[in-house]
């Protein structure tokens, strides 16, 4: 049996029907067409499917989306304000933090949580962050200068 929820995603609220058991990271791709969230394991490993929920990084394949009904929901299409892409987008270009992209999303959303709690990480800070997302192809040597480069940029 369908609901009708009411999610607010990047700063507009978004109406949907969801059966009870919908996850998060699949309402906000099939049914909101918020496509930067990706879905990689379904089992809250890769973190590729990381947004921010009231501010707060949060793995959606494991999140109901009744749950975040009335909450704040930011994904990767909300991080870029005014056509300028959020400063650690624009690190992750310049310092080559990603190859194939299926992680930056969840990388960019995790480490936009991190720096929002501390705004000067140390190496071991950001990748003590990052343990919960996986990337296959960087050896996370770039995305650790990109989140340093936003964090100096800001």
């Amino acid at each position: 049996m369908k609901r009708s929820i009411t999610l607010h995603v990047n700063g507009v609220a978004r109406t949907a029907e969801v059966e009870p058991r919908a996850l998060l990271a699949y309402v906000l791709r099939d049914q909101l067409d918020l496509t930067g969230t990706h879905i990689g394991c379904d089992t809250s490993q890769c973190g590729a499917c990381t947004v921010h929920v009231d501010g707060q990084a949060v793995k959606s394949c494991t999140m109901l989306a009744v749950q975040a009904e009335g909450r704040e929901i930011t994904t990767i299409e909300g991080l870029a304000r005014d056509g300028a892409l959020h400063p650690l987008q624009q690190a992750f270009w310049e310092k080559h933090g990603l190859q194939c992209g299926f992680c930056t999303p969840g990388m960019i959303m995790t480490a936009a949580d991190l720096l929002a709690q501390n705004p000067k990480p140390t190496d071991g800070e950001i990748r003590h962050a990052l343990e919960g997302n996986l990337c296959r192809c960087t050896g996370y040597q770039n995305i650790i200068a990109a989140v340093q480069a936003a964090a100096g940029a800001r």
